[in-house]
């Protein structure tokens, strides 16, 4: 290769290399949420904590919702089992699951007793606003879904959430303590006793409502494995406390600790809504819907939506060599690790005070555009145009949102959810 080749060829490299580093660096944050993101890690150095009163939230196993879904049919447990068979599924195993749950749940109740502290044990459909104010601590036990539930009731920042994985086999469980806390909670307890931890305050969206096609009523996803037609019957039934119109911004009492999705209710139709960035202009957009998350959502939805494959990178990668015609070998490692770098830009710190949009499979045309399909933004407004549409909170909530509804999805430092790290 010539002196000059081989100077063009490095200039080419570094260029990508160049790009891509700005690609995956996220953008800095402005000068008064830096502030923001310094005055919650001045807030994280702790004193010991010892609460009075807990309130462990427990999850309903699936052993327990197939209990109660064929309850008011009559069916007794044996035929329950035949049932459960019939659609694949193995009783036994959901007894065992429950039974492993229900230990490990005893196992925090007991060591909390043990240590003095005045304990209600709920399920989640018996976790209100009341529960949450006798606390001075919510326990969550059960997998990530239940330390949202938990979060979901809790407005105020000074009421920690510390989560407990009971059933770690089969739950991912990344909200929750580590998994050997969940067999040794009393060794949990103490580290808080002796202030062996530090607080952590993950940021949380709030969103306002306005316009016409406003339903303020949610309906609670939680205890519920609706199909789309019970979905949609749910919100049907909650017509008589909707708002034809609600004339000025509603500020919605939930925050969401992972994200919110805006989308049609069937998956096949495309989602038509006008959607602002940061104040900026509004631009006409049909998608598979839109995600906004924090930065403990960056791990969920929000990640496998923007991930790249290794087949992906392969590809790009090989098109990139043919068109400059470098001489680089791309290598199984060199792929792997152009695709975890990319991956990892996706995420960022729960405690950073910015939201990521995501723009699910955006329709590009003469006559719809998308100009950015995911970025960080500080706050996104959303006026819909679609025909049946959910505002859906943590996977867990949904709020009709249908032509003529508009969203205003931000963030504030007072909504931030207090949880613990524990040292190790």
């Amino acid at each position: 290769m010539s002196s000059y080749r081989r100077l063009l060829c490095c200039k080419c490299t570094a260029v990508a290399a160049a790009a891509a580093a700005a690609v995956l660096r996220p953008p800095s944050l402005p000068p008064s949420v830096a502030r923001c993101f310094t005055t919650l890690r001045e807030q994280s150095r702790v004193v010991p904590f010892r609460p009075s009163r807990v309130a462990v939230v427990a999850k309903t196993t699936r052993y327990e919702f197939e209990q109660q879904r064929y309850r008011y049919a009559g069916l007794s447990e044996e035929e329950l089992k035949e049932l459960l068979a019939l659609k694949g599924s193995s009783y036994n195993g959901l007894l065992e699951r429950h039974n492993i749950h229900t230990r490990n749940v005893e196992h925090i109740v007991h060591s909390l007793r043990n240590d003095g502290i005045d304990v209600q044990l709920v399920k989640r459909r018996e976790y209100d606003e009341e529960t949450v104010r006798w606390a001075d601590a919510i326990i969550s036990a059960g997998g990530d879904g239940t330390m949202l539930l938990a979060a979901s009731k809790i407005l105020e920042k000074s009421k920690p959430v510390i989560g407990v994985n009971t059933d770690p086999e089969r739950s991912e469980g990344h909200l929750c303590l580590p998994v050997r806390y969940t067999y040794a909670f009393p060794v949990a307890l103490q580290k808080l006793y002796r202030g062996e931890f530090r607080w952590q305050w993950r940021q949380r969206i709030r969103i306002y409502l306005e316009g016409t096609g406003v339903n303020l009523t949610p309906v609670d996803l939680h205890e519920q494995q609706l199909s789309l037609e019970q979905h949609s019957r749910a919100h049907l039934n909650l017509q008589e406390h909707k708002s034809a119109e609600v004339s000025g911004p509603y500020l919605l009492p939930i925050r969401a600790l992972n994200e919110v999705f805006i989308g049609e209710s069937l998956s096949s139709r495309a989602s038509y809504y006008e959607i602002s960035v940061d104040d900026g202009p509004w631009e006409k957009q049909k998608s598979s819907g839109l995600n906004v998350c924090t930065g403990t959502g960056s791990k969920a939805w929000s990640y496998n939506i923007n991930k790249m494959a290794f087949q992906a990178v392969d590809e790009v990668l090989k098109i990139a060599k043919k068109q400059e015609h470098l001489n680089v070998s791309l290598d199984r490692k060199l792929i792997e690790e152009v695709t975890k770098a990319y991956n990892d830009s996706l995420l960022y710190s729960p405690e950073e005070p910015k939201m990521m949009f995501s723009i699910r499979e955006p329709i590009a045309n003469r006559v719809f555009s998308s100009s950015h399909q995911r970025g960080f933004s500080s706050k996104v407004c959303l006026r819909s145009r679609c025909w049946d549409a959910c505002m859906v909170v943590d996977g867990g909530t949904s709020f009709e949102f249908n032509d003529g509804a508009i969203a205003s999805i931000m963030m504030d430092t007072e909504d931030a959810l207090c949880t613990v790290l524990l040292d190790e």
